[in-house]
């Protein structure tokens, strides 16, 4: 689906807990943009993806060399002139904040779901991050406030659906428009 893009390329994180639909829902929004892709979970290094595997939850330590990572795999899209879109938890203010420092075309969609459906998606998958963690990202989660930039959407319903509301939120912000042709 080709897309009237931005002067300038972008840069989306698509955020939320584990079991949000960060993964399918960033795939889908970087093809109806025709940006690049990356899946934050691919840049995990052996040692977090163990612990949550054993149902330990990743304290900070952990999660700065892989938002780090990433960072730097935004840095250099947007140093080739490519917009993409990441998914990545972001579940902190501060991680959001160290994401930021790629620069001001960057943009998060948090995608906002209620507990006992995050519970239900996670039962249905098999994923290294167990059920057993839902409750420990919900404690260490931050939605965006006000002044951050992001937008959010309500991801309880179908695919479909968070994406179309993805998409309008995000061309009311000037990130693309997906037309057909």
């Amino acid at each position: 689906m080709p897309v009237t893009r931005p002067d300038a390329p972008a840069m989306l994180v698509v955020m939320g807990v584990s079991g949000s639909g960060k993964s399918t829902i960033a795939r889908r929004l970087a093809d109806a943009l025709g940006y690049a892709f990356l899946d934050g979970d691919d840049l995990h290094p052996p040692a977090n993806i163990a612990k949550m595997s054993l149902g330990v939850p990743l304290e900070d330590a952990d999660r700065w060399p892989w938002l780090e990572a990433i960072a730097a795999w935004m840095r250099q899209e947007l140093a080739a002139g490519h917009s993409a879109v990441v998914a990545c938890s972001a579940l902190k203010r501060v991680y959001r904040e160290r994401l930021c420092q790629v620069g001001p075309a960057l943009r998060f969609v948090y995608l906002d779901v209620g507990h006992d459906e995050l519970a239900r998606r996670m039962r249905g998958r098999e994923h290294f991050m167990p059920l057993a963690l839902l409750d420990s990202q919900l404690a260490t989660l931050e939605p965006p406030a006000r002044d951050e930039p992001a937008l959010r959407v309500d991801a309880n319903g179908t695919v479909e659906e968070t994406i179309a509301q993805a998409l309008r939120g995000l061309e009311r912000q000037g990130l693309g428009t997906p037309h057909t042709s």
